[in-house]
């Protein structure tokens, strides 16, 4: 039986949400108006999920976030609009430590709420076996690289040398799932300015979020950050954000690389697809040019291509279970024995930057497990 708190300030949302998941079974439901009714719920009931909505009178579900993650760690659940506003919210709340959202339904209820219901199931069965992830300081490291980005993003080179032949040209690709946003902000500020690589994220997220995801990550990077709205030439240097509700493929041009959102694929199951990215790669770059990294999230997608990518002699990266919300992805990379190394979120930049500036670090500098 797995205990769900679900707090809400409008009648029928709460009595929409709580009859999704009694009808289900296997759910013990309590309901709260708002923040401050939440936090009086948080010891009494001891739920194992909270589903929180975040715009809310007296109590808005950020300040009730916050306290939660202070007070008692929980998986919360965040209930968000589609809207840009509501975007930032949201990933806003995932960076405090909230492990995954819903989207409510929009317009009238009814016609909705079937999207909502599959959405609402899957994800808090999955928050209730999620590890929880409190964002009350950064590490040190961190901390100095963003306040460091911070001040001097206006001195970012205009590009890296321009890549005059694809051969040359080497990529990072990054697939992420549940708990992505907070743990790509612990792994992207760490990448410096002259990073010599493109890196391309394929994080499962709707359209209206990919914006303003890349944007927010842009302002704590040194990398320029920016999604792929469109056809685009991949540069060194830079980190292109799929766009959300399509997928990302690299096509070779002449001696020039694109990334080319296209529409979303029937053939998979997530998106945009870490699948499809890294196998499109494969196909228009040498695998010793690509690194493939697999972050934490549910279900298997990019598995069996990064471990084909491994298999080839490529180089890849499994996040360890320890610092994954839900060790899904990474652990099935992982069981296909296609990680060349598994290492905590904190560790990865390092470990890729080793790979591609040998030369620069001693051995005794090098990741646990990097080789």
């Amino acid at each position: 039986m797995i205990k769900v708190l679900v707090v809400d300030d409008s009648a029928l949302m709460r009595k929409h949400l709580v009859t999704l998941l009694e009808s289900e079974g296997g759910f013990q439901v309590r309901v709260a108006r708002n923040g401050v009714e939440a936090l009086s719920l948080l010891s009494s009931f001891d739920p194992d999920v909270i589903t929180l909505d975040i715009n809310m009178p007296e109590m808005d579900g950020i300040t009730c976030l916050s306290h939660i993650m202070v007070n008692k760690p929980k998986p919360v659940v965040m209930v968000s609009s589609l809207t840009e506003k509501g975007a930032e919210a949201t990933l806003q709340a995932l960076s405090l430590g909230a492990v995954d959202y819903v989207h409510k339904p929009d317009g009238t209820i009814s016609l909705s709420i079937e999207r909502v219901h599959r959405e609402l199931l899957l994800k808090v069965k999955g928050a209730a076996r999620a590890r929880v992830r409190t964002a009350l300081g950064l590490s040190d490291a961190l901390q100095k690289a963003r306040l460091s980005n911070r001040e001097h993003r206006q001195e970012r080179p205009a590009g890296l040398s321009p890549i005059s032949n694809a051969a040359d040209m080497g990529l990072v690709l990054i697939g992420v799932s549940t708990g992505g946003p907070g743990t790509l902000e612990e792994i992207l500020p760490l990448l410096p300015v002259n990073f010599p690589w493109a890196v391309l994220v394929a994080q499962h997220m709707p359209g209206s979020f990919t914006n303003v995801f890349a944007k927010r990550m842009d302002t704590v990077c040194a990398m320029p950050v920016q999604e792929v709205s469109r056809q685009s030439p991949i540069e060194p240097g830079k980190i292109y954000v799929a766009k959300g509700d399509a997928d990302l493929v690299v096509m070779g041009r002449g001696k020039s690389l694109l990334a080319v959102p296209v529409p979303s694929s029937q053939d998979h199951l997530w998106h945009p697809s870490v699948t499809r990215l890294v196998t499109s790669a494969m196909e228009s770059v040498a695998v010793d040019k690509l690194i493939g990294v697999l972050l934490t999230g549910m279900g298997d997608d990019g598995a069996a291509a990064m471990a084909e990518l491994r298999r080839r002699g490529g180089r890849t990266i499994a996040q360890d279970e320890a610092t994954s919300i839900v060790f899904g992805m990474p652990s099935e990379l992982i069981r296909l024995g296609g990680a060349a190394v598994v290492l905590p979120s904190h560790a990865i930049a390092r470990a890729i930057t080793t790979w591609l500036y040998p030369s620069t670090l001693t051995n005794r500098s090098r990741p646990y497990g990097a080789r």
